[in-house]
């Protein structure tokens, strides 16, 4: 499992010089994320074989209805509320300049990663007020996927100068010549993905052993032992590149892109199985609990978002996320009151727009229109004030 993520990071550090490293990093989300993808559709294919006695606010002993959210919120949450502060704290564990508690800052293209986001966390919002996912709303997501995709697509690769920088396999990868070249990045992807999809059950029924043998219930071995295992190859990949300072803002963005795949793709994979293992086209009800998961879900990736349209991540950001995730991580029952809480934090950061607007949308509009020049400046001034707020 370390083996192919250090793999698929390996072809993604090279891929960036031959495409955009926000598609380059789209591919490597595509990769690690498969274990989760096997996993949700295991799930929702046992709920849509569930019996409409299932659907109701405490489902009897059998039914899967129930853990087919359950899943998905929680790698989400996991992700953002423990994968993002940790990113920071290595990064800060191995900065060597000085300025151990700087803010790790993100390239001008990362914006699309950051604004890529929002479509479909507003969309969810709907999806929670009707309290159901099908067939249609899959369609929505797909595209906003597919719009994501267009836009990385319209982005040159990294420049060569930063080659330096990258690992000995990943410029050994790229130094090939010729189709060599191509066929060296593809098979560090490929065999990365052959190895996650050939321990990736073995890994999980393992941790499974392990969560029984703790006594472990179901729904939290669902909600957050097999996010963990699932999502294992991109946390070590992630943490690899938070190591040195060039490579921190790829980390968290490596987090990101999947966040994207998970509230697109991933939630999108949902109502389709679901239907299939149904025999016709189904919506997947949700219960109190599951509205309740949603919500808290969608509200903490705002946040997220939110703090990132700043191009930048701050050590209390990471803070207060970790703070808050552990919060709901050791007592489930809070989860209404860190849901407001999240509420009230992504309120202070609008109402902050006032002193000083987001820095992302702007930069986004330059890239798309060619003025990559003055997306570059727009950046640099926005860390100019950063730097003088610091001294001040």
């Amino acid at each position: 499992m370390l083996l192919s993520a250090f793999l698929v990071a390996w072809g993604a550090e090279a891929a960036q010089f031959l495409i955009s490293q926000g598609l380059a990093l789209a591919i490597l989300a595509w990769i690690q994320t498969l274990p989760e993808f096997a996993v949700e559709a295991v799930i929702a294919w046992q709920a849509g074989g569930d019996t409409a006695a299932c659907f109701v606010s405490s489902p009897p002993p059998g039914c899967h209805s129930h853990l087919a959210i359950a899943n998905f919120t929680g790698a989400i949450r996991l992700l953002v509320g423990l994968g993002w502060p940790m990113i920071y704290f290595v990064a800060a564990h191995f900065r060597r300049d000085g300025r151990r508690f700087q803010p790790i800052r993100l390239d001008a293209e990362h914006s699309v990663e950051v604004l890529a986001t929002l479509p479909p966390l507003l969309y969810f919002l709907w999806i929670w007020y009707k309290g159901s996912l099908g067939i249609i709303d899959a369609a929505v997501l797909v595209a906003m996927y597919a719009a994501y995709l267009a836009v990385l697509w319209r982005f040159p690769p990294q420049s060569e100068e930063s080659l330096a920088d990258a690992p000995r396999v990943s410029r050994w990868a790229y130094g090939k010549r010729g189709w060599r070249r191509n066929a060296a990045i593809a098979s560090l992807f490929l065999a990365g993905g052959i190895l996650i999809y050939a321990t990736a059950e073995p890994f999980l029924d393992s941790m499974l052993a392990v969560a029984t043998a703790l006594g472990v219930s179901e729904f939290v071995f669902v909600q957050w032992v097999a996010p963990f295992v699932s999502e294992f190859p991109e946390k070590v990949s992630a943490f690899h590149w938070a190591r040195r300072v060039s490579t921190a803002p790829m980390a968290l963005m490596n987090m990101l892109s999947s966040n994207v795949n998970q509230w697109t793709v991933l939630a999108a994979m949902i109502p389709l199985v679901y239907s299939l293992s149904s025999g016709h086209p189904a919506a997947l009800p949700f219960d109190g609990t599951q509205r309740e998961e949603i919500l808290l879900t969608v509200a903490q990736s705002l946040v997220a978002v939110l703090l990132l349209v700043r191009m930048k991540f701050e050590w209390w950001d990471a803070l207060l996320l970790f703070t808050l995730w552990l919060a709901q991580f050791l007592k489930a029952g809070w989860r209404g009151e860190v849901t407001l809480l999240y509420g009230i934090w992504a309120a202070v950061l609008v109402l902050s727009w006032v002193r000083a607007r987001p820095t992302a949308p702007a930069i986004l509009w330059h890239l798309l229109h060619g003025r990559r020049d003055e997306a570059e400046a727009l950046l640099d001034r926005a860390e100019e004030v950063v730097v003088e707020g610091h001294k001040a």
